[in-house]
């Protein structure tokens, strides 16, 4: 990220008409001192992010006293450009986009705060990270084997055990790992509220949704939420009526469904319970995954799969340095190292990257789409000045490589480069089936992608305070996913930290505005391809492929290489004809399913819904829990 595109403070000026010589003087001035620091933020931007690469890349304490070190360095300059940017009287210059750009740069940020406490957070942050990613938990089969990484062992564990108490012994030992930063987690939410308000924020989340540019942004992703939870309800209830009949009474008719059994660590997505709750059993699966090991498919070849699709759209292909320093696979030379999907850009226009320890399957081989998807973006706006080299909004970036998966899975995409047989005929029930598969990710999603923040929000606001984190965090994982932990909590127990982007302060309400607006960008391109049409029975929207469609790509292309120069409801409405984020495009997309769900619910008289849960969250530990784990220490 750039680093003088943080957030920050209003200047008070007197008003004064642009007729006036003297402020076109000043704009003439304004002007050139942007571009020195255009200059100047490029080569800051870049010298921290190749620092932040390294220590990602190779978590060693050396590498992170120097990512420290510029860090903080960064944050200096920053804080002496400011400076200068609000000596100028801004609001009056008649050119738009000059405006724009000293809107965006008279916002601090964290750089507003003093330097030694944001050396502190720069350091908690990084020590949180630390923990999430060195954490190992031991074999539930062989206790002695204590070297299980989130990836790929623990989540092959969550992929492919049937085994509950195997699952439960997973999901417990990764939350005892990463609880331990509670006490880091409650010094950070101070510090980033002390920044926010030397930024005028109330607090740190009415500096994260400045991004978005609307006053009403949580009341806009509120309606959408209301606008999609009857189809989540459906999905819900199926899935929770076929995990009864995988596991038993362990699985309430009525209830919550056990966070553990959704093949998932943080049950945000559902698609490894396909496998035995498919609406169609007896159908043949649409599944790349044995054609991918049959082709003796590596993580290099599916990256050059996901570079094709995008030029196949005239779209731009991976420069020579993307092939050169990118890590697509966990590398085995015994470094620890950010597992987590990631992709950078390194603000010189040559060099972008993605780290990823990618395994040869489906799920992974979409990832490489999405993370190939923030790359594109930052190709086709690289011709901006850096502070409009992002987004348009966050969920732009996040939609636009989920955008091409759309595509990517269905039958015809997967037929047309050999992942699946050409005799593979799509009928009615495999079409449900192929729904059901995409609504267990992009459906189930949904309310996780939502609470992730609304957690954070409260926190940050002080509506939910810190003797109180955990419990909270399970109130709002039943009230909106219906899900609940496998064994009661407790307030020594710190659950949020066992998800990524907790410890890592990266915003999360992204990525549910990007699973919805993609269904909006699907829609607009399958158009532009002549893939789609409401009217024409031929052309379904859930079963369209923009692949080598020179039209889509050129509109999207249009849309990727205004970055944020514009509110993002301009670059919305460039693509497609309008202005707001709406549900419309993602319930046309599923509304096959919702009809069949719905139907067979009621054929099985599933509830719809969920009671309250009988799992509990207490303020401390019971003695008896003391005593277990005291047991398990010895």
């Amino acid at each position: 990220m750039s680093f003088l595109r943080l957030l920050g403070v209003c200047l008070l000026v007197s008003f004064t008409t642009s007729s006036d010589p003297e402020i076109e003087e000043e704009e003439l001035r304004a002007r050139t001192f942007m571009q020195i620091i255009d200059s100047r933020d490029a080569t800051l931007s870049n010298k921290v992010t190749l620092a932040s690469w390294a220590y990602a890349s190779n978590l060693t304490e050396e590498n992170l006293q120097y990512q420290l070190k510029v860090s903080a360095e960064a944050a200096k300059q920053i804080k002496e450009d400011w400076q200068e940017i609000i000596k100028y009287n801004w609001r009056v210059f008649d050119d738009g986009d000059l405006k724009r750009k000293f809107e965006k740069y008279s916002i601090l940020g964290v750089s507003a705060l003093p330097e030694e406490k944001y050396s502190k957070r720069e350091k908690i942050i990084s020590d949180m990270e630390a923990v999430y990613a060195k954490a190992k938990i031991c074999d539930y089969k062989d206790q002695e084997r204590c070297d299980l990484a989130l990836e790929p062992e623990i989540t092959r564990v969550f992929e492919t055990s049937r085994d509950p108490e195997e699952l439960k012994h997973a999901w417990v030992e990764w939350r005892k790992k990463t609880r331990i930063v509670r006490d880091l987690y409650k010094e950070y939410v101070d510090l980033s509220n002390e920044a926010a308000r030397l930024n005028n924020f109330t607090d740190y989340t009415e500096m994260w949704l400045d991004d978005f540019e609307s006053s009403d942004f949580r009341q806009q992703v509120q309606k959408l939420w209301e606008q999609l939870k009857p189809l989540y309800l459906q999905i819900h209830a199926y899935v929770r009526f076929q995990l009864r009949k995988k596991y038993g009474d362990i699985v309430s008719e009525k209830g919550p469904i056990p966070a553990h059994l959704l093949g998932n660590m943080w049950a945000q997505v559902w698609e490894h319970v396909e496998g035995f709750s498919q609406p169609f059993p007896g159908k043949v699966k649409l599944e790349a995954t044995p054609e991918m090991v049959k082709q003796n498919y590596t993580p290099f070849k599916m990256f050059k799969l996901a570079e094709e699709f995008f030029v196949s759209l005239n779209l731009s292909a991976m420069p020579p340095l993307f092939w050169e320093r990118s890590i697509l696979e966990k590398p085995n030379d015994g470094r620890e190292l950010v597992c987590h999907a990631s992709a950078w850009d390194f603000y010189d226009g040559k060099d972008f990257r993605i780290k990823q320890c990618t395994q040869v399957n489906e799920g992974d081989l979409y990832t490489a789409h999405h993370e190939m998807g923030h790359i594109q973006y930052y190709l086709q706006y690289k011709h901006q000045p850096v502070i409009f080299r992002k987004g348009a909004n966050s969920g732009f970036h996040e939609a636009v490589g989920d955008v091409m998966s759309l595509s990517v899975s269905t039958t015809k995409h997967l037929k047309k480069i050999g992942l699946l047989d050409s005799d593979f005929t799509e009928d009615p029930e495999v079409s449900i089936n192929n729904l059901y598969k995409v609504g267990l990710d992009k459906i189930a999603f949904l309310p996780f992608g939502y609470l992730m923040d609304l957690w954070r929000w409260d926190v940050f606001s002080g509506k939910i305070t810190p003797d109180e984190y955990n419990c909270k965090w399970w109130e709002l994982r039943e009230k909106y996913q219906g899900v609940e932990p496998p064994t009661n909590r407790s307030e020594e127990d710190f659950d949020p930290a066992a998800k990524y982007h907790i410890v890592a302060n990266v915003p999360y309400i992204r990525y549910f505005v990007s699973f919805i607006i993609q269904f909006q960008f699907h829609r607009a391109l399958c158009e532009k391809a002549d893939q789609y049409d409401p009217n024409d029975p031929t052309k379904k929207l859930h079963e369209c492929d923009i692949y080598q469609s020179a039209a889509a790509g050129n509109a999207l292309a249009n849309m990727l290489q205004m970055g944020s120069s514009k509110p993002w409801p301009e670059a919305m409405k460039e693509l497609t004809g309008q202005p707001n984020m709406d549900a419309g495009a993602l319930l046309e997309y599923f509304d096959p399913l919702l009809k069949w769900l719905k139907a067979e619910n009621k054929k099985n008289g599933a509830f719809i819904g969920w009671e309250s849960s009988n799992k509990k969250c207490s303020s401390k530990k019971s003695q008896q829990e003391e005593l277990k784990d005291d047991e398990e220490k010895i």
